[in-house]
């Protein structure tokens, strides 16, 4: 067998004095060698020039050294930072990262009915992405360990932050604050975050029954595009309420920057006539003085990527596996007692 520079297996056996299958094992990281010997086989390797290639590996293997990662789409902070975290740590476990990203119904179509990954990797994470009954036997039969990341799902290895639990949280800072009317605004079609956006709606509404305040379904405010006029449209009519909101609660911060543009443009201030709480940190969430819900993403990414790596190892472990990861109020200039009049 071949490196990838010309030097073969047999050579490097035979500078560091030891036979071509202990190489094999070596170069593959089995636990079977000898740290002395680990050594003096990666040396010879390194004085060769040896590595060797992703295609004659799998032939020993039966892997291909890459983890497939499906998102639905490359344009959120969110996914990018989630993507920003798994990298490093599948390089450091020396695996390649393949990220299809499957936006359009026509791309959709496309993905299910061929599932390249099949053929790809090693194992496939499945980043906030809202799967259909169909859709999710297809993954089944793919073959591959599976990963969801950013939301639970049984029987299977995930990563995820409770969503719930951290909305309802947030929904109490502001109740704290004294807000009674406050307004809830989610993105009309998720995009994939349905899990999450579901879960952060039961967690609102269970706060504000908790506290014993009448659910008011005017305040949940849907945006099919929270960067237009949809929006402005929403905080137009939440605005001209006969009981306007004192606070509002953003599924997203990005849906918030824009909240904060819309109440600041219409001179409506900010915290002292409305408060606004967003969701995730976003990396400029601190220079929007936005208050927010924020959830660790790139840990995210990182303890997916290690628990992918896990289950590649033990293929016959246990697959559910959870690992649930914290979500910290950060309270900024942009939530307030809500004004004495409410």
């Amino acid at each position: 067998m071949a490196g990838e520079n010309g030097a073969t297996l047999a050579d490097v056996a035979e500078r560091a004095g030891v036979s071509p299958s202990t190489v094999s094992r070596t170069m593959r990281g089995l636990s079977t060698v000898s740290p002395a010997t680990r050594a003096r086989v990666e040396q010879a390797a390194r004085e060769l020039s040896f590595s060797i290639s992703r295609s004659a590996s799998s032939l020993v293997t039966g892997r291909t050294g890459r983890v497939a990662v499906l998102v639905p789409n490359l344009e959120s902070w969110f996914l990018g930072a989630a993507l920003a975290g798994m990298a490093p740590a599948l390089a450091e476990a020396g695996m390649d990262m393949l990220v299809y990203s499957v936006t359009t119904p026509e791309e959709r179509t496309h993905f299910f009915d061929r599932l390249p990954a099949r053929r790809n990797a090693d194992a496939l994470l499945v980043v906030s992405f809202a799967l259909s009954p169909a859709e999710r036997g297809r993954l089944d039969d793919l073959g591959l360990p599976l990963v969801f990341v950013s939301q639970h799902e049984e029987h299977r290895a995930s990563v995820y932050v409770d969503d719930a639990e951290a909305a309802l949280r947030g929904t109490r800072h502001l109740l704290h604050l004294g807000h009674r009317r406050i307004a809830y605004l989610e993105p009309a079609d998720a995009s994939g975050f349905a899990w999450s956006s579901r879960a952060r709606l039961d967690g609102y509404r269970t706060a504000l029954a908790e506290a014993g305040v009448e659910h008011d379904e005017e305040l949940v405010r849907q945006v099919a595009d929270w960067q237009g006029p949809v929006l402005d449209a929403a905080v137009g009519r939440l605005l001209s309420l006969p009981r306007p909101p004192t606070a509002i609660f953003a599924e997203t911060d990005d849906i918030a920057f824009r909240l904060l543009t819309v109440l600041r443009g219409a001179n409506v201030p900010v915290p002292a006539r409305i408060s606004v709480l967003g969701f995730d940190d976003h990396a400029m969430a601190g220079a929007w003085d936005l208050s927010t819900m924020a959830q660790p993403v790139r840990r995210l990414g990182r303890a997916a990527a290690e628990l992918a790596h896990t289950v590649i190892q033990d293929p016959d472990g246990n697959l559910e596996r959870h690992v649930v990861l914290p979500v910290e109020l950060i309270p900024r200039g942009s939530t307030g007692p809500a004004p004495e009049s409410t």
